[in-house]
């Protein structure tokens, strides 16, 4: 027991000695304050330049890849020996976020309601799909709490961060370091992390938010599921707890336990904002015909059915719905996703008319070079068939065939074949 206790006085001893020397570093007065705000704000803008630095090089730099890459490299060890690596990854975080989903989510919910009839058209439910039908205070209240929530799983992050780091003195939940992960292990990561939210998306969906009488089920019906059907921003839209639960804890635990690169931390999380904006749109009209489509009518099937109260399609891709049955009747799996885009752009045609055109155009090369030939040897005044008259110091000096003994002798052979044909 005595232990116990000089280790807990130890412990709030070694706090109160921490907070005194971090509150020296408080600002106290208004041009501190400002020094400090300004410092986070560039701060926060030159985290991206690596990512921006490696996307526009190729464009503007007209260099190779290798060079590309070394000044992406260089470019991003700068960036980890000068920013703390809490900022790296908070704010490059809270930079996908708000790039990739946050702010196109609030840009369609503005599209939608300054063109309603513009938005109508491409609406899988046309004027049932349109915010607008909710009220201005309504929806300024969603936009919001889901930015609310957006913030609060970044600072939920960042403080776990700051409890393993500074707390418990354990290596960082992320691997913040100068080395650049290859890109094979990045897609291994990436695939794996898919894999995991997915079924515990689906797990946690289903069972916690759908089926067990909670109050995670109650929240969660009446904040997301008041809404009959879904736009961009519903897909941060939900009590916190929920929210947390099934969103971001199913995103951050792969991460935790195959300790991303924070690299390849942002480039998932750039991936399933992009997914959360596809799906949650409403649009019938999606960048991927296949895939994204699937999963947006999916979606929309589970909010009608949670209206209705036969609630099905709990998880994204659908896979899992028809492995434990809770597939809508009216909606397909990925697979029948996959076969009806087959049926509906003539796959199979359009690569066996791809495959013609290839050979098609090789022959064509072929046909073409061959053309070419011939044409340089009519060019040069010659038959190819007298190729065999001509002597060895000719054919090796084409351009003085009129002068000397072997231009003679290949006259006297051609006028003797000319009489011989004659006389026959």
């Amino acid at each position: 027991m005595a232990a116990i206790v000089q280790s807990l006085r130890d412990n709030a001893l070694y706090f109160n000695g921490y907070m005194q020397g971090r509150s020296y570093g408080f600002p106290t007065s208004l041009p501190q304050i400002y020094g400090s705000l300004m410092s986070k704000v560039t701060s926060f803008i030159s985290l991206p330049l690596p990512l921006l630095s490696f996307l526009a090089l190729p464009v503007f730099g007209g260099t190779s890849t290798s060079v590309n890459l070394l000044l992406f490299w260089m470019t991003w060890s700068s960036l980890i020996l000068t920013h703390d690596p809490l900022n790296v990854e908070a704010y490059g975080t809270l930079a996908a976020r708000l790039v990739f989903f946050l702010l196109p989510a609030l840009a369609s919910l503005a599209f939608d309601a300054a063109v309603p009839t513009a938005s109508k058209g491409i609406k899988a439910y046309g004027d049932k799909h349109l915010p607008s039908s909710l009220g201005r205070a309504r929806l300024l209240k969603i936009a919001g709490i889901a930015t609310f929530n957006v913030l609060l799983a970044i600072a939920l992050q960042a403080a776990l961060e700051v409890l393993t780091t500074d707390f418990l003195h354990a290596r960082s939940i992320l691997k913040v370091t100068s080395m650049v992960p290859l890109p094979w292990n990045i897609a291994k990561d990436l695939l794996k992390a898919l894999a995991v939210r997915g079924v515990l998306h689906y797990l946690v969906h289903r069972y916690l938010l759908h089926s067990y009488d909670s109050p995670l089920k109650t929240w969660h019906l009446q904040w997301q599921h008041s809404v009959r059907l879904p736009f961009s921003l519903l897909a941060a839209y939900d009590h916190p707890v929920c929210y947390l639960l099934a969103v971001w804890f199913p995103a951050f635990l792969p991460a935790y336990l195959f300790r991303f690169h924070v690299l390849t931390w942002h480039i998932f999380v750039v991936l399933i904002s992009l997914e959360d904006l596809f799906i949650n749109s409403g649009y019938a009209v999606l960048p991927s015909s296949i895939i994204l489509a699937g999963m947006a009518r999916r979606t929309d099937a589970h909010f009608v059915t949670a209206k209705r109260g036969d609630v099905c399609n709990f998880g994204h891709t659908g896979l899992l719905d028809l492995i434990f049955g809770s597939t809508c009747k009216d909606t397909t799996t990925l697979a029948g996703d996959l076969e009806e885009e087959n049926e509906v752009h003539h796959l199979g045609d359009r690569a066996r008319k791809g495959a013609r055109g290839a050979i098609r155009g090789i022959k064509g090369r072929e046909d073409s070079t061959s053309s070419r030939q011939t044409a340089s040897a009519d060019a040069d005044g010659e038959d190819p068939e007298d190729q065999e008259y001509l002597p060895a110091d000719a054919s090796e000096t084409r351009g003085d065939r009129t002068s000397g003994t072997s231009a003679r002798s290949l006259v006297k052979r051609r006028s003797g074949r000319t009489k011989t044909q004659q006389a026959d």
